[in-house]
């Protein structure tokens, strides 16, 4: 007989949630130009902006945070950490750094560069700048099913490999530097990557003679999905299949602030010797030296454990599951999402659920906010507002228009997750009445961060 499946924890410090009402909420958002971002953490009930950084640490992890050594150089927090990254990525270099955008933004000012050309199954927004901001030119090669959010197929991040060829032959190893997938396709809809993806695209990469890296920062929860999903899995140990996935690529990027299970960190691990050169050199200008690199001893340690945490079964089993419950809730409700649900977030298509809404009216700007005010949630847009705007300034609609409700990891409970659906439940039975909004101000890049936007 099949059990619910229980959170594989149990609480031992909590933190008060202020309580707001619509009206307060109301007044709270225009005061912050319509953006979710600039809000106050205090006026926010529940928080599913992101799920970078946000998690809840062990005890474990909090132990470690007393053992943090601060040497300068050579601490043995670093060699902690090191060993602990090694395990699962067994890369000859491991360049630690703050967080997983100074791991792109060092990789691709090496790499990158004007008519450089970099692809990837879906860039992320930080991702797409830091290529961006080179000259580079960041290209989506996504499988078209993938852009699909109503169709229900088990790995829906997977890149076109043909197109990804066909990128290749024309434009050679000389313009295309590095090959990226990125693992769960968190712009995607957060939707897993396969092996046999990975290996073709491998094979592509081989052939051309372009090395292959991977945004890896919820390599565990794709791994739980190959176990899940792929033939020949079921059996396998989620350190085996990440360690499988690994052995695919020359190196990756990682935000240690997703499945590192920590609330700051990252690094850039590779083999190329030569390459690692460089990105230290640009390290120790940059972030600190090659045994911190931005990170303090105590955050070293956390990473390290939660990297011992994260692959464990029990976890990965109620981290998938808990964020399925909210998404089959959703679907039974009759709202349209982005299915199958992914790992750390349910993604609301607020195309089909406003199509009263045009695209550079911001659909899912619309929704967001409506969702706030309803009661209290904060949500992201990931969609027009995210990535409509281009270089040269000028906007296109997304391939999607979608609201990403990212579940922090080992925060929320069942009670908070059944108060979300029956908010979402409400705005959706009201979806009509919604408009969608203008920008008043924005930054040339990243401006979903702060631009301040005005209601139609």
């Amino acid at each position: 007989m099949a059990r619910t499946i229980i959170e594989p924890f149990r609480i031992k410090s909590v933190e008060p949630i202020r309580q707001t009402t619509p009206e307060e909420r109301a007044k709270l958002v225009a005061e912050a130009g319509y953006n979710l971002f600039q809000l106050h953490a205090d006026d926010v009930m529940i928080d599913l902006l992101t799920d970078s950084g946000t998690g809840a640490m062990s005890a474990e992890q909090w132990a470690g945070v007393q053992r943090g050594n601060e040497a300068y150089a050579g601490s043995p927090s670093w060699f902690r950490f090191e060993g602990a990254v090694k395990a699962l990525f067994p890369y000859k270099h491991v360049i630690p750094t703050h967080q997983g955008r100074a791991a792109e933004k060092i990789l691709f000012t090496v790499l990158g560069g004007p008519d450089k050309i970099v692809p990837n199954n879906t860039h992320f927004d930080t991702t797409r700048a830091n290529v961006e901001f080179t000259g580079a030119q960041a290209v989506d090669l996504l499988l078209p099913e993938g852009k699909d959010p109503a169709l229900v197929a088990p790995f829906k991040g997977d890149m076109d490999v043909a197109a990804l060829d066909r990128l290749l032959t024309e434009h050679g190893k000389a313009k295309v530097p590095v090959v990226f997938i990125t693992v769960t396709n968190n712009s995607g809809g957060g939707q897993p990557v396969s092996l046999q993806n990975m290996r073709a695209v491998r094979e592509v990469c081989t052939k051309h003679g372009v090395p292959l890296f991977f945004d890896a920062c919820r390599f565990a929860e794709n791994a739980w999905f190959i176990r899940e999903r792929e033939p020949g899995y079921a059996d396998k140990d989620v350190k085996d299949i990440v360690r499988e996935m690994a052995a695919l690529a020359d190196g990756m990027t990682m935000s240690a602030k997703k499945d590192g299970l920590a609330n700051m960190g990252g690094w850039l691990a590779l083999n190329d010797d030569d390459l690692a050169l460089q990105c230290r050199n640009l390290l120790i200008l940059t972030e600190g030296f090659p045994t911190y690199g931005g990170l303090s001893g105590r955050d070293l340690e956390a990473i390290a454990q939660g990297l011992e945490e994260v692959v464990h079964h029990d976890y990965l089993q109620y981290r998938i599951r808990s964020t399925g419950y909210l998404g089959d809730k959703l679907v039974a409700s009759g709202v349209p999402i982005m299915r199958p649900v992914g790992g750390h977030a349910v993604y609301i298509d607020a195309k089909a659920l406003l199509p009263h809404i045009p695209a550079l009216e911001y659909p899912g700007q619309a929704l967001a906010v409506a969702l706030y005010v309803e009661g209290g949630i904060r949500s992201c847009e990931i969609g027009t507002v995210m990535f409509g705007q281009h270089p040269d300034g000028t906007e296109t609609p997304a391939a999607m228009e979608l609201v990403r409700l990212a579940i922090p990891r080992r925060v929320y409970t069942q009670s908070h997750v059944d108060y979300v659906v029956e908010v979402v439940q409400d705005v959706a039975a009201r979806a009509k009445d919604l408009r969608g909004y203008r920008i008043a101000e924005a930054p040339p890049a990243l401006r979903h961060f702060t631009a301040r936007f005005a209601p139609l």
